[in-house]
C-alpha cells in the first residue's frame, strides 16, 4: 500500500505538469494534438474532438503533442493556431506551464498540510547538540573529553542562542577555524564545563573535529488555525523547501564529482515516498511538494528535452531575430532525449539493485 501511494504522488504530479502545458496552450486557442501519460505504447486511449488522451506503458514522464510537425495533421501550416506560429510570448507561455503548474500545485499541497496534519519544528533550546561523536582514529572531540548528548551553549565566549541559526553558526566556527584553538562552553546535563581544542585541517582546507551535530530542542508539530495561518505557512515552508532545493542543485553542479551519487531515479524516489507513507500517511503531502518543486526545478534547467532546454531556443529566436534550423533544434533535442533517458535507465538499475529485498536475493 505504501508503495502504491508512493507512486500514485509521482503519477500525480506528472499529470499536474503535463495538464499545465495542455491548459496554456488550450486557452490560448493553440491546437493541442496529444496528452500522453507515460511513454512507449498506449494501453489506455481516448481520441477527443481535438485531442488524443493516452496512459502509455511506461509512466517515466509523459508529454503534450503538437501538430505543427505531424506529416498526417489537415491543419495548413501557415495556421496561425499552430504553436510554431505563435508570437515567442505565447509559445514561453505554454513551455514554462508545466514548471508553474508544479510549483502552485506544491503551494497548495503545503498550504493543505499546514491546515491539517501541520509541520514538524523544533522548540528550540539555547546550544546546538552532539548526538554522536567520532571515536574512530584520531578524533579531536573525542581526545578533547566530548561526549554523546553533550550540548554546546558557547564558542569563544560567544553564546549559541536558541534558533535554527545556532547549528549554522557554530559549524561556520569550527571549518573556519583549522588549526586555530577553539573554547567550547559544555552543558552536561547539570554540569557545566569548558574544552579547549584545535580543528584539524580537512582535504578541502576546512576545519573538523569529528562530531555530529544537531538542534537542541523538542521536535513538535504545529497546525495552522485559521486560513490566513495556513497560506502564511504553506507559503513559508515553500520558500524553505525551494530555497534548499536550488542550494542542493547548485552544489550538485558546482561539485557534482563529491555529489554525484546523492541523484536519485525514480526507484530511490518511490522507495522513499513509500518509507514515509508506512511512517505516517500524512507525510506523503510534504513529499509531493518537495518532488513537485525538485520536477520544476529540474525543467526550466536549459538542457535540451527539458522546458529549459526549449526556452533557451526561443530566447535565441528572441535575440537573432529567427529560430534557429529545425534540422539543428531536433538534433539537439533528440541527443537531450538520449542522454536523459539513458540516465533514467542508469539510475532505475542502480538505485533497484541498493534496495534491500533484491540484495537479499544474492545473499
Amino acid at each position: 500500500m505504501p508503495i502504491l501511494a508512493a507512486i500514485a504522488v509521482l503519477a500525480i504530479l506528472i499529470i499536474v505538469h503535463e495538464l499545465g502545458h495542455f491548459a496554456a496552450g488550450r486557452l490560448q486557442g493553440i491546437y493541442v494534438s496529444r496528452f500522453s501519460i507515460g511513454f512507449g505504447p498506449a494501453l489506455l486511449s481516448y481520441q477527443g474532438k481535438q485531442t488524443e488522451y493516452a496512459l502509455r506503458a511506461f509512466p517515466l514522464g509523459g508529454y503534450v503533442g503538437f501538430p505543427d510537425d505531424d506529416p498526417d495533421s489537415d491543419i495548413p501550416k501557415d495556421d496561425p493556431n499552430l504553436l510554431r506560429n505563435r508570437p515567442i510570448l505565447d509559445r514561453a507561455i505554454v513551455i514554462s506551464a508545466g514548471v508553474i503548474a508544479n510549483l502552485i500545485f506544491a503551494y497548495f499541497l503545503l498550504v493543505g498540510q499546514a491546515g491539517t496534519i501541520g509541520f514538524q519544528t523544533i522548540n528550540y533550546q539555547p546550544g546546538v547538540a552532539v548526538p554522536q561523536v567520532v571515536t574512530e582514529g584520531k578524533a579531536i572531540a573525542a581526545k578533547a573529553g566530548i561526549q554523546d548528548g553533550d550540548i554546546i551553549v558557547a564558542v569563544n565566549s560567544e553564546p549559541l542562542g536558541a534558533s535554527p541559526e545556532a547549528i549554522t553558526n557554530l559549524r561556520d566556527k569550527i571549518q573556519q577555524s583549522p588549526n586555530q584553538p577553539l573554547e567550547l562552553a559544555i552543558k552536561r546535563g547539570n554540569t557545566d564545563l569548558t574544552v579547549t581544542l584545535t580543528p584539524e585541517e580537512a582535504s578541502d582546507g576546512k576545519g573538523k573535529i569529528g562530531v555530529i551535530l544537531s538542534p537542541n530542542g523538542e521536535s513538535v508539530r504545529k497546525s495552522a488555525q485559521t486560513p490566513l495561518e495556513a497560506l502564511t505557512m504553506g507559503a513559508s515552508e515553500f520558500q524553505r523547501i525551494t530555497t534548499l532545493t536550488v542550494e542542493g542543485f547548485s552544489q550538485l553542479i558546482l561539485h557534482f564529482q563529491e555529489n554525484a551519487q546523492q541523484v536519485a531515479g525514480p526507484v530511490a524516489i518511490v522507495a522513499v515516498g513509500a518509507k514515509l507513507a508506512k511512517d505516517n500517511l500524512g507525510n506523503l503531502l510534504q513529499f509531493a511538494a518537495l518532488i513537485s518543486i525538485n520536477l520544476a526545478i529540474i525543467n526550466i534547467l536549459p538542457l535540451p528535452a527539458l522546458d529549459g532546454g526549449q526556452l533557451l531556443f526561443l530566447a535565441i529566436e528572441a535575440l537573432m531575430g529567427k529560430p534557429l534550423p529545425t534540422r539543428i533544434q531536433e538534433g539537439i533535442m533528440q541527443t537531450g532525449l538520449f542522454l536523459l533517458l539513458g540516465l533514467g535507465m542508469f539510475l532505475i538499475v542502480r538505485d533497484t539493485a541498493n534496495l534491500a529485498f533484491f540484495q537479499q536475493l544474492f545473499q
